[in-house]
This record gives structure tokens, C-alpha cells and sequence, in this order.
């Protein structure tokens, strides 16, 4: 069968070879050419033909033997265009450029792929590592009834569970998201209570000021992003006198929110680093830390379309910026 494909694709050829044969046997009747001359003629060209069609056809399957063979050596088989020869042909050289590009796509996605499974699966390792020095505690304390310890630990559990939970949701979450109408003044505050024990604990500070903003979101993902945000502003503390500052400021195209903290800092050459999954931070070895915190704040603030921006100097301050953009709906709102 291969090979009867193979002339259908030859039928111009054999049709003008046809053609050429008529018109040279024509030719040569007219000059008188004795016949068995002719017929010689018209055997040695069809010999020739013959002789050029299985040659051809065999560099087919020779060809085809080789790439299957590549094929089946190569043990990512979606790499197979790196390896090919480029042909000669115009029109294998247009499929050629498309397979190349085909695969370097799917390279790229499967690339992508293994990078997000491995940052999940470093993550969920570290969750699993994190989570057990609370349970640890906890079972200790429970010995010797120290609740206010207990307490803390398990809300250091919930926070870690809840930080994998939102990571597990990550990709989904055009799914799990409702845009509504907010003020930006009670979110803070109900974000705010749930650290109110370690605020005090610690002697922070606290400045809430000019907050009361109406921003569109989703009001989960942005508890979530800013307990995030909470919990380093507390977490890296270091001064004697802690002090956090939270401040919104109208804009014209946005609503900028600003968390400042006078902590332990971040050094500069980590700045760029600070949104990658699992980075801690070589300052800040001491602390429990899973590193995923700004890493899914980032993420989340990229899919609601919020912006995110950290400033810093080591050993002086931390700033978080987080933009919320203004639309149609704040000018209707105004109206």
C-alpha cells in the first residue's frame, strides 16, 4: 500500500513522463527512425523511470526507518524535532519548521509543568516539616496546661493549613473568586483581630490611618493576601520599640494600600528573590518560615488583577505597597 501512495503522489511525474515519451516516439516516427530503435528507446526510458521511482521510494523507507528508529531510542519523545535532519525539500521544510515549533511548545509547557510540581512539591515537604514542631509543642503543653501557649501554636497550625489550602487552590481560582464592592477599612480590621494576641504579646505598635477607601475584590483572597503580609510585618521584628504602620492613599488610576514595618529588613541582593517559592531569606535562617507567603500573595495579586511591591533596608524597615486599580465601577460609585 505504501508504495501505491507513493506513485499517487507521482502522478504528475509519471503523466508528463507519458507526455515526453509521445512526444519523442512522435518525433522520431517523423524522421524516419527505424522502429526497433524507437522501442529500444521507449524501453530504456522506461527502465530509467522505473529505476528512479524505486530508488526514490526506497530513500522513503530508508528515511522513515531511520526517524522511527530515532523515535524510538529517544526516551521524551517530544523532543524529536532537535534530532531530526532538516530536509531538503521546500514543502518538508514547511512541516518540518511546524513539528519544531510544535515541539518546542510543548517543551515549554511541560517544562512549565514540572517546575509548578516541583514547587508544590518542595512546598507541601515544607508544610509537612513546619507542621510538625506546633503539633510538637502543643502535645507538651497540654502536659503542663500552659493554654495561652496552646493557643498560639494552634493558630500557628491554622495559619499553615490554610496557607497550603490557598497554594492546593492557586490554580483554580478564577473559579473561586466573587468581585464586590469593599471598604478597605473593615477588612483591615477583621485581618487585624485575628493577630490581635501576638500584637499585643509583642508590644506592636500599631497606626491605622486613612483607610477608610472602597476598593472591588474578592474579600477571601485579599484576607488572605494581607494576613500574609501581618504575619512577616510581625514575624521579623526585632527593635525594642515595634511599630506597624497601614496607610491608604487615593490615587488617580488606583487605591494604594501601604504596610510598613520597622523590622529586621530584607538585604538588598534578596529584594528580587523575596517572591519566589520557598526563598526565607539568608537574614532570617532563625525563623520559622515556610517561604510561600509572599510567593501566593504575588500570585493571587496577579490573577484579581491587584499590584504588589516591597521596599526595603536591612535592619531599618519593610514596606508593602499593594494596588488596588480603579475602573468603571469606582466612577459609577461616585456618581
Amino acid at each position: 500500500m505504501k508504495f501505491f501512495s507513493f506513485l499517487e503522489e507521482k502522478l504528475f511525474f509519471l503523466f508528463f513522463q507519458t507526455f515526453f515519451i509521445g512526444i519523442i516516439t512522435l518525433f522520431l516516427s517523423l524522421l524516419s527512425v527505424p522502429k526497433i530503435s524507437i522501442v529500444l528507446f521507449i524501453l530504456f526510458y522506461l527502465t530509467y523511470i522505473l529505476l528512479y521511482l524505486a530508488s526514490s521510494f526506497y530513500k522513503i523507507i530508508k528515511k522513515e526507518n531511520r526517524i522511527k528508529q530515532q523515535l524510538l531510542l529517544l526516551e521524551e519523545k517530544y523532543i524529536i524535532a532537535e534530532v531530526l535532519e532538516k530536509p531538503k525539500e521546500l514543502e518538508n521544510q514547511i512541516y518540518y519548521e511546524v513539528l519544531q515549533k510544535a515541539c518546542k511548545a510543548m517543551n515549554d509547557k511541560i517544562t512549565h509543568l514540572e517546575k509548578e510540581q516541583e514547587e508544590y512539591q518542595e512546598y507541601i515537604e515544607s508544610f509537612a516539616h513546619e507542621i510538625k514542631t506546633p503539633i510538637l509543642v502543643i502535645a507538651l503543653e497540654i502536659e503542663s496546661k500552659k493554654e495561652e501557649n496552646l493557643r498560639e501554636d494552634i493558630r500557628k497550625i491554622e495559619s499553615l493549613v490554610e496557607q497550603m489550602l490557598y497554594y492546593a487552590r492557586m490554580k483554580t481560582t478564577e473559579k473561586d473568586y466573587f468581585i464586590k464592592k469593599l471598604n478597605l477599612e473593615e477588612v483591615i480590621h477583621s485581618c487585624l483581630l485575628n493577630y490581635k494576641e501576638y500584637l499585643l504579646k509583642q508590644k506592636i505598635s500599631l497606626e491605622v490611618t486613612n483607610t477608610n477607601k472602597t476598593i472591588y475584590t474578592d474579600e477571601k483572597w485579599l484576607t488572605f493576601i494581607l494576613s500574609q503580609i501581618l504575619q512577616n510585618a510581625i514575624k521579623y521584628q526585632n527593635k525594642e520599640k515595634k511599630k506597624i504602620k497601614i496607610n491608604a492613599e487615593e490615587q488617580e488610576h488606583s487605591c494604594m494600600l501601604t504596610i510598613e514595618d520597622n523590622g529586621s529588613g530584607i538585604k538588598e541582593k534578596n529584594l528580587s528573590r523575596i517572591f519566589d517559592a520557598g526563598f526565607t531569606g539568608d537574614n532570617r535562617k532563625n525563623v520559622q518560615a515556610t517561604g510561600m507567603g509572599l510567593y501566593l500573595a504575588k500570585k493571587l495579586c496577579e490573577k484579581l488583577g491587584l499590584t504588589l511591591k516591597v521596599t526595603s533596608k536591612e535592619n531599618k524597615y519593610t514596606k508593602v505597597e499593594l494596588g488596588f486599580p480603579k475602573g468603571k465601577m469606582h466612577n459609577l460609585n461616585e456618581e
